[in-house]
């Protein structure tokens, strides 16, 4: 950890010089990549001298605490703060080294789609699409619904809706795999609690230039959409189907009246969901990374339970329980992801001290 400190502040260094070099002044691009990485090291910088200061303060302290025999119990003291001190930038330090998501910053693209238990389970991924609605809500960030297969009395078969916020993916990341909820159904008569799942992708939002897709290698078919919307989008064909022809995925969005924006946004999906299988392939390299309970994403995993009977919401990664159910389902999610966020820090921390 400290040589890897002592490199980075080496780093810094270098990168100070540069940003004083006529040559690199006079290249707007590569200036704009120094400058950026050095603000970005600034920081872990600034608290690694202040943690080397401190230590020589300390040795300091210690020998007048064994040499000056009148200075002793001041110095003592004073030994006793800059250890504590020590132990907390410690602590910054090793989370500072933790690499950050490049993608944490993103927009995200959800997706929802009923898992088993037919009916009930469109039920609740319209619950869970309400939950997250209102959690974007709270954040004060903006949902767009792209496409949705509704039900008869009012669930989703699956919805795809876009969430636009700073730090969206950062939030939400975790919230990828199956949620299972136990409780009795409307349509249950005999009053027999059900299980019933839903799953759940988070996509963070990519730009055009990270994700190169080639117009021969699609194939886009409009159609008429169906559902809400209007006599207009029933009698036009303004909904959008794309079909990416070497991976087969299918996207399709019919929300927009006009057939220009479905296709916009249909291709915006499909490049986050070519963006995110080229993710998964290079992860996949590093093995103790998709073994991670926290954050893994991996569609098998149930990750939450929601009980209705006993009024609780586990999350079986990270082992936490609460009950307060009908808060978490009107948004109240903060709990449960800083608790996530913990988790996945403390592991990748675990790793980086291991190292």
């Amino acid at each position: 950890m400290w040589e890897r400190l002592k490199k980075i502040e080496e780093e810094y260094e270098s990168l100070s010089k540069k940003l004083s070099d006529p040559a690199i002044v006079q290249d707007p691009k590569e200036f704009q990549r120094v400058a950026k990485t050095h603000a970005e090291l600034e920081d872990i910088v600034i608290k690694y001298r202040k943690y080397k200061k401190l230590s020589k303060e300390l040795e300091e302290a210690k020998l007048i605490a064994e040499e000056d025999e009148e200075l002793r119990e001041v110095a003592k003291e004073e030994a006793k703060l800059i250890e504590e001190e020590l132990v907390r930038l410690e602590e910054e330090l090793k989370t500072a080294l933790i690499p950050k998501d490049p993608m944490d910053d993103r927009n995200i693209i959800m997706e929802i789609r009923a898992g088993a238990g037919g009916e009930e389970a469109a039920l609740f991924a319209a619950d869970l699409f309400r939950m997250y609605a209102r959690y974007a809500e709270r954040k004060g960030w903006d949902v767009e619904v792209l496409d949705r297969n509704e039900t008869g009395i009012g669930g989703y078969k699956e919805i795809v809706f876009r969430i636009i916020g700073k730090g969206a993916y950062s939030r939400l990341k975790f919230e990828s795999g199956v949620h299972r909820v136990q409780r009795i159904p409307v349509t249950e008569s005999s009053g027999r609690i059900h299980t019933s799942t839903a799953t759940v992708a988070v996509l963070p939002e990519v730009e055009d230039v990270e994700v190169e897709i080639k117009e021969e290698d699609l194939k886009i078919e409009t159609f008429r959409a169906s559902g809400k919307g209007g006599q207009y989008v029933n009698k036009t064909d303004t909904a959008v189907r794309i079909t990416h022809i070497p991976t087969g995925i299918v996207v399709s969005c019919q929300d927009e009246r006009s057939q220009y924006k479905n296709k916009q946004r249909a291709l915006s999906i499909l490049r986050a969901k070519l963006y995110e299988i080229e993710r998964e392939k290079q992860e996949s390299e590093i093995a103790s990374l998709r073994k991670s309970q926290v954050g893994s994403g991996e569609r098998s995993e149930k990750i939450r339970t929601y009980n209705f009977p006993q009024n609780r919401v586990t999350d079986h990664r990270i082992g936490l329980t609460l009950y307060n159910l009908e808060e978490v389902l009107d948004g109240d999610l903060d709990d449960i992801i800083e608790a996530l966020i913990v988790a996945d820090r403390a592991e990748k921390l675990a790793k980086l001290v291991a190292a």
